[in-house]
């Protein structure tokens, strides 16, 4: 019965970003906004609701490479090095984006963050999608984020498509930023 619960909340979630809507759910630290990174409107109403700049790019988030390929290609040899020992993890890797990768997913950057998570609720909504997913801490730009559905609920409203409850990693920070061809840490895990 938990296991036909747990996939009818995947499958709400996944139409909701099928439908072109923002959704939340738990990461490893926080909970996380998310939509279909191929949709303009989802991402630019991700960006309203968080009241970000596009400038600033955003992270994406997959259950396997092969969900981050349309966005990265073919990993470099020496790329391939440095972040496949990571993943699945709490790992985000600044990589090169391919030419027909949206601009608005890296914004002013010449790489688009990305990351293969290991939080089994998001893999499991990854591989609903077959995709990845844009994925943003749950906040206004500048204040604490999310924790728990109930935060995101007062923080948004009625606002989200969708809101997949489940437990975070309790990751006490958010995770750790990595530049891919350099091995330079952007920002560390504390």
């Amino acid at each position: 019965m938990l296991q036909q619960l747990s996939n009818w909340k995947l499958s709400l979630a996944a139409n909701a970003v099928r439908n072109g809507e923002v959704i939340a759910y738990p990461t490893e630290a926080v909970y996380g906004l998310g939509c279909d990174p191929w949709n303009e409107s989802a991402v630019f109403s991700l960006l309203s609701l968080k009241k970000r700049s596009v400038n600033k790019g955003l992270i994406l988030i997959a259950s396997n490479l092969q969900q981050l390929a349309p966005f990265v290609g073919d990993l470099d040899p020496s790329i391939k090095r440095r972040v496949l020992p990571t993943w699945p993890g709490p790992v985000t890797w600044l990589i090169p984006p391919v030419s027909c990768c949206p601009s608005f997913l890296y914004g002013q950057h010449n790489t688009i963050a990305v990351r293969v998570t290991n939080h089994p609720l998001v893999v499991a909504l990854c591989n609903e999608l077959d995709s990845a997913l844009v994925s943003t801490s749950a906040n206004i730009q500048g204040r604490d984020a999310a924790r728990t559905s109930l935060r995101v609920r007062q923080i948004f409203g009625n606002q989200l498509g969708y809101i997949l409850s489940g437990e975070t990693d309790r990751a006490l920070s958010p995770s750790k930023i990595c530049h891919a061809q350099t091995g330079l840490v952007i920002r560390p895990a504390i």
